[in-house]
């Protein structure tokens, strides 16, 4: 089992040039888990990407199930004071401090392409390669 932070999920089921990694990723370990937070993050990317031209309404909506089927009964909600206690320690955003709170929490390590997360939490976050 690994926790993976938003962009993870948005490279795989929104191909592109990372897909292949995220794809070998799914492979070696298919049991992702994200916070709650992880689905209000990716419906902001589905309509950044719509507005942009870059996916059809109907696209969106297939790749909004497609997500909804990978998480499900993978997503957890942490206590508010937890996430905030991890933002002030790490420096990192209330968003970000909920995957680093998850993985804390769980023991686990978190797949991430996002460069302050690797940066300041070197010790649970990993880029997938």
């Amino acid at each position: 089992m690994i926790v993976v932070d938003v962009n993870i999920i948005a490279y795989l089921l929104i191909r592109g040039e990372r897909s292949e990694s995220m794809d070998q990723l799914q492979e070696r370990d298919p049991d992702w888990i994200a916070p709650g937070l992880w689905l209000d993050e990716f419906l902001n990317i589905l309509s950044l990407y719509e507005r942009k031209g870059l996916l059809e309404p109907a696209q969106s909506t297939a790749i909004l199930n497609d997500a909804l089927d990978l998480m499900e009964d993978a997503t957890y909600e942490l206590p508010p004071d937890r996430i905030l206690s991890v933002a002030r320690r790490t420096g990192c955003s209330a968003y970000d401090s909920q995957y680093i709170a998850l993985v804390e929490d769980l023991g686990l390590k978190l797949y991430t392409c996002d460069k302050g997360i690797l940066n300041s939490c070197e010790h649970v976050a990993i880029k997938p390669e």
